[in-house]
C-alpha cells in the first residue's frame, strides 16, 4: 500500500472537472506532493461558469457565466496557494491541433441537475442538466481535448495521473467527461508526437472511497446530530442543512480494490486553507471537535485521533459532507468502450 511516507518518485498530474474539485477530491493528495518538494501538476477542465453560488454577498454572479468563472478563477489561485501548487493550467488553453478549440473557443461547465429522492442534492446524486451550452465540455470533441491533454502529459512526464473513477465521484456530466479525456488522453500520450517522446506513466489512480468508510463516515454526522452539541447548534442555526442520505455515491460504487491512502491530518491546515478559498462553493467548514466541552471549538489542528471524520462542510445544495481524514485511491482499470456524451447531448439523450 503506498502512503503519503511512501510517495512514488517523480511528479504527479491531477485532472478535474471545476474549481474546487481539486480540494475537495485530492487536496490531501496535491498538499502532500507539493510539501514533499515534488512538482505537481494541476489541469482544470472548466471555469465552472454554471455553478451555484453560496451566500447573498456574491449572489449577483449566479447566472452570469463570465463573471462567475473570473471569481472562480481567483478562488482557485487562493485555493492552490494554500495547497503549494504551483503548476496549473487550464485544459482549453493548452496547445493543440487546429480545431474548435484552437480558434480560442473556451470550455465551459456543461451544469448538471441533483437527481434522486428528497431536498436537492440530498442522494449526492447528479445527473444531466436539461440545458446544456453549446460551448460546453460535453459537447466539445473528445479526441481534441485528450490530444491537448496528450501533449502535456508528454511534456511533464508524470509518474502518477490521477482523476475521477468512471461515474464521475457522483455523477456530475463534467467529471464523468473528465474522466474519458484523461483516459483516452493516456492512450494517446503512449505514443510519440513530433516535439516529445512517448510516456507512459508509473500510475493512474481514480479517486475513491471505501464503501465501509463513507457508510461509517455518514453514520458518524447522524451520531453527532444526537449527541454532539456543536453539530446540534449548526442544524438548529441552518435549517436547510441536512444529512447525507440514500445510495452511495459513484466515488465509493462499486468497491475497489485501493492500492494509495493519503492521511490528511498533517496536511489538514493547507486542505482546510483551499476549502475556505472556494467560498462560493463551499460553506460551513467545521471541524470535528475531540473534547465534546463547551468554550469554543478547537482548532483544525486539534484533531481526534481514531475517528476517520475530522469535520464536515457543505456544498450549495446545504447537504453536509463527511471532511474525512483519509484520501483514498483505486489503480485505473481497463476500460470498456465509454458511452460517446458529446453524441448523447447532440441527440438529446
Amino acid at each position: 500500500m503506498i502512503t503519503e511516507t511512501t510517495l512514488p518518485d517523480g511528479p504527479l498530474l491531477v485532472v478535474h472537472a471545476h474549481p474546487d474539485d481539486e480540494t475537495l477530491a485530492t487536496g490531501g493528495l496535491l498538499a502532500t506532493w507539493a510539501a514533499a518538494g515534488r512538482p505537481v501538476t494541476l489541469v482544470t477542465c472548466t471555469r465552472g461558469e454554471r455553478g451555484e453560488v453560496i451566500g447573498t454577498a456574491l449572489a449577483h454572479l449566479e447566472g452570469d457565466g463570465p463573471a462567475l468563472a473570473e471569481h472562480r478563477e481567483a478562488e482557485l489561485a487562493e485555493a492552490l496557494r494554500a495547497l503549494g501548487v504551483e503548476d496549473h493550467v487550464f485544459l482549453d488553453a493548452l496547445p493543440g491541433q487546429p480545431g474548435a478549440l484552437a480558434q480560442g473557443q473556451r470550455l465551459e461547465d456543461s451544469g448538471m441537475a441533483w437527481v434522486g429522492d428528497g431536498a436537492p442534492g440530498a442522494s449526492s446524486q447528479a445527473g444531466a442538466a436539461t440545458d446544456v451550452p453549446e460551448r460546453a465540455l460535453v459537447r466539445a470533441s473528445l479526441e481534441e481535448c485528450a490530444e491537448r491533454l496528450a501533449v502535456l502529459l508528454r511534456d511533464r512526464r508524470p509518474a502518477v495521473v490521477v482523476t475521477y473513477e468512471p461515474g464521475g465521484g457522483y455523477g456530475h456530466p463534467d467529471h464523468v467527461r473528465a474522466h474519458q479525456i484523461t483516459t483516452r488522453a493516456l492512450a494517446l500520450a503512449a505514443e510519440a508526437d513530433g516535439a516529445h517522446a512517448a510516456h507512459v506513466p508509473d500510475h493512474v489512480w481514480w479517486n475513491v472511497v471505501p464503501p465501509q468508510v463513507l457508510s461509517d463516515a455518514r453514520a458518524s454526522l447522524a451520531r453527532r446530530a444526537e449527541d454532539d452539541p456543536w453539530f446540534q447548534a449548526l442544524l438548529q442555526t441552518h435549517p436547510s442543512a441536512a444529512l447525507p442520505q440514500g445510495p452511495l455515491p459513484a466515488v465509493a460504487e462499486p468497491a475497489r480494490e485501493v492500492v494509495a491512502t493519503i492521511d490528511v491530518r498533517p496536511v489538514v491546515e493547507q486542505v482546510e486553507g483551499a476549502l475556505r478559498a472556494h467560498a462560493t462553493q463551499v460553506h460551513w467548514v467545521e471541524s470535528a471537535d475531540p473534547s465534546g466541552t463547551p468554550g469554543g471549538r478547537p482548532t483544525a489542528t486539534v484533531l481526534p485521533a481514531a475517528d476517520e471524520v475530522l469535520g464536515w462542510y457543505a456544498l450549495s445544495n446545504d447537504v453536509l459532507v463527511p471532511w474525512l481524514a483519509h484520501e483514498y485511491y483505486a489503480a485505473a482499470e481497463p476500460q470498456a468502450e465509454q458511452p460517446d456524451v458529446q453524441r448523447a447531448v447532440s441527440e438529446g439523450r
